[in-house]
């Protein structure tokens, strides 16, 4: 078996956020758990965690319990715990900058304006992380922080979720492929 992976799910606890655009990384992770039988049961690192296997890979998969702004601080925590690599991270996160429904994988590269990903990079001391992006789409009006901390419309709720099992089979594809093969099959798929 190769070495665990950290599969992490962006988001802001609580049930008020539960419906936000912010948490669809919390959404996918969800799926993920759910559909492995690994429940996020457990509590530590300032977040919800579950450990076992997927697609022959041990892993974690963890939702921290901070807010996004101070997500880095869970994910270091566990990474060191799991003895992880930065490059055996995947995280899944919300981006205001791909249509809704759009998934793109890569590894590496900066924050983007996304302040969990700033917190992580920054308590990482590094960037080399997966990283799945999961399109939410941009305000036509107003505010960005607005725009991702409100629910999805009802025409996109019907959309969502297909995006979360595209999202979670991604997830499962990096597993099994590498992050590079991945790739090649999410970055392109229409």
């Amino acid at each position: 078996m190769e070495e665990r992976a950290l599969i992490v799910g962006l988001g802001n606890p609580g049930p008020r956020y539960a419906g936000n655009r912010h948490n669809v990384g919390f959404m996918v992770v969800d799926r993920l758990a759910e559909s492995a039988s690994l429940p996020l049961s457990r509590t530590r690192f300032n977040g919800r965690y579950a450990t076992g296997s997927l697609e022959g890979r041990s892993v974690a998969l963890l939702e921290p319990d901070t807010f996004m702004n101070l997500s880095g601080q869970s994910v270091s925590a566990a990474r060191s715990f799991f003895n992880v690599a930065i490059g055996g991270i995947c995280v899944v996160h919300d981006e205001i900058d791909l249509p809704f429904g759009t998934l793109r994988l890569k590894v590496g590269g900066g924050h983007a304006g996304h302040n969990g990903l700033r917190s992580m990079i920054a308590q990482l001391g590094g960037a080399d992380f997966i990283r799945l992006r999961v399109g939410v789409g941009r305000p036509v009006h107003g505010e960005v922080s607005d725009f991702v901390l409100a629910d999805f419309d009802r025409e996109q709720r019907e959309w969502l979720p297909d995006l979360l099992d595209r999202a979670a089979n991604a997830v499962r594809l990096t597993l099994r492929e590498g992050a590079l093969r991945a790739m090649n099959i999410v970055n392109t798929a229409r």
